[in-house]
């Protein structure tokens, strides 16, 4: 298990799951933890038993369905209610009963939700807690105490605030988290409060939501005042603005303050298991997060791509295979010479003067007519490919395509696709239907092409998107389409513009499919 010194404790699948949107079964819930226990936290709270079927389920087949390498599983619940024993509430037998070995309960630390929320006195709060965790001490399980409103309790009563501290550890509760339940605080003043708490004696930990934007920066501010138990969700899942992002918080205090909180393999595969947990979470990944978003270590401006070809720390702060994500040069209007040498030669080409020039040319050029070539790496390399061989290089040539909208008397609307298409020697014509004309010429092209190229089984499209040009309007406008691709292993994008939305798909699907075929080792 991991060192007992400093904590990483996840709340992602209690928490986190609090997200607007944001819906796990216990299978979910299951294949997180695992993904979690990859990265190598201490700690997974694993919801409520007893307040709802799903958690309690899910610590029901956690005990036989996960095997868990570095993590332990911690149970979420409150404290005993006001005027009954610990050891007779059933919320409190719940947690005894889930068979979990780490307890975490939440607990007032403000004196107005005692009496207001909780109805009741400052006293029996108080004895609320040292009966809840020196109950479940007794019975062999490791209690934290969450503090929630710990700050803003703080600002109305430090001395009371300060009790529940007190109270809680002479219990035999381990930790104590300081709750920024409401997400307000700001680095410089929770620091402070920390730093107060901490001189009680008592295990502090720190739990900050991220309504102020400044969760991950309160978490470091809290270290650095004598936190040593840390909490966040992973991808800053949680209600509101959401948790501290867990994976940013781990990733800056190891890499930059040098702590030694996860395996390094484990660190360098943290992209790779925040982009899985997107997949389980059904949650499009933030493009942006820190250490390990797609644009995270990507580069446009062509200063910072001359830069980069001299030394690539020149403009990044880590090693991007650090945390399992990669350098990424993105071409387009901005582009110099620079930028599209070395996408060039991350595509594997080694590109001369004339070629770099020319391609330069061309890349603005297009873009200056609507193209986007940073979302589009597959068009860019195509075209890359056909400026190094000097000509255009496809797999089929397009004699012509047609597509027609029909609605039916039921009211339901069709599209037909007829392509006509030279490969191999071959003319082929060849109709497809579909829901809309975008689905109709996919079809279409499949139909048409895949007994030549039996790959293409395996391509499919995957997303599609259309966007007014700025500074167009009116039924003439030029569109932009960007197609999303997939072959199983990996994901391409393509762009077309045109005034006609179908001829821009058109274009973008024509190259997909080229793209495809490439990838899959087929020469033009």
């Amino acid at each position: 298990m991991a060192d007992d010194r400093f904590h990483v404790y996840d709340t992602t699948l209690r928490d986190g799951a609090q997200q607007e949107g944001l819906n796990l079964t216990v299978a979910d819930k299951l294949a997180i933890a695992r993904h979690l226990d990859g990265i190598g936290v201490g700690f997974i709270e694993g919801g409520w038993p007893g307040a709802n079927p799903k958690d309690t389920e899910f610590f029901r087949r956690a005990q036989t369905e996960l095997d868990l390498k570095h993590a332990q599983l911690a149970a979420f619940g409150a404290t005993r209610r006001a005027g009954v024993k610990a050891a007779d509430d059933p919320l409190v037998a719940a947690l005894r009963e889930s068979g979990a070995p780490v307890v975490t309960l939440v607990a007032k630390s403000h004196d107005r939700h005692v009496e207001l929320a909780l109805r009741t006195t400052l006293q029996e709060n108080l004895a609320m807690i040292r009966d809840t965790v020196s109950h479940l001490r007794a019975e062999g399980q490791r209690v934290f105490l969450d503090a929630e409103h710990f700050f803003d309790g703080y600002k109305s009563n430090p001395a009371y605030a300060l009790e529940v501290i007190l109270a809680a550890a002479e219990a035999g509760a381990d930790v104590i988290a300081l709750c920024d339940t409401n997400g307000g605080m700001l680095p410089d003043e929770l620091a402070d409060v920390v730093h107060a708490a901490a001189g009680t004696s008592a295990r502090i930990g720190i739990h900050c939501h991220d309504d102020t934007g400044c969760a991950v920066a309160n978490t470091l501010a809290a270290v650095k005042a004598g936190a040593t138990h840390v909490q966040g969700c992973a991808n800053g899942y949680g209600e509101r603005s959401g948790n501290a992002n867990l994976f940013t918080v781990v990733a800056n205090l190891q890499l930059k303050r040098g702590f030694d909180l996860v395996p390094p393999s484990a660190l360098a595969d943290m992209t790779r298991i925040a982009h899985a947990i997107t997949e389980v979470t059904n949650v499009t990944p933030n493009s942006h997060a820190p250490y390990v978003g797609m644009s995270a270590f990507a580069h446009k401006a062509g200063l910072h791509a001359s830069a980069i070809k001299v030394d690539p720390n020149l403009y990044q702060h880590i090693d991007p295979a650090l945390v399992g994500n990669d350098m990424r040069m993105l071409v387009s209007d901005m582009a110099g010479r620079a930028s599209v040498e070395l996408k060039g030669r991350e595509l594997g080409y080694e590109l001369t003067p004339e070629t770099t020039k020319e391609l330069v040319d061309r890349v603005k050029d297009l873009e200056s007519r609507g193209y986007t070539f940073e979302a589009a790496d597959a068009s860019f390399e195509l075209l890359l490919r056909d400026t190094v061989h000097g000509e255009r290089r496809r797999h089929f040539e397009v004699e012509s395509w047609r597509v027609i909208v029909e609605r039916t008397k039921g009211g339901e609307l069709v599209s037909e696709a007829t392509v006509k298409l030279h490969a191999k020697g071959e003319r082929i014509v060849a109709t497809g239907e579909g829901n809309g004309p975008v689905n109709a010429l996919d079809r279409a092209v499949r139909l048409a092409l895949e007994k030549l190229y039996p790959e293409l089984a395996k391509v499919e499209l995957v997303d599609f998107k259309v966007r007014i040009l700025e500074g167009t309007h009116g039924t003439d406008a030029i569109t932009r389409v960007l197609v999303t691709s997939s072959d199983e292993t990996s994901e391409w994008d393509t762009v077309g513009v045109a005034e006609n939305i179908i001829e821009a798909s058109w274009q973008a699907l024509e190259q997909a499919v080229t793209y495809g075929l490439l990838k899959a080792g087929r020469d033009a």
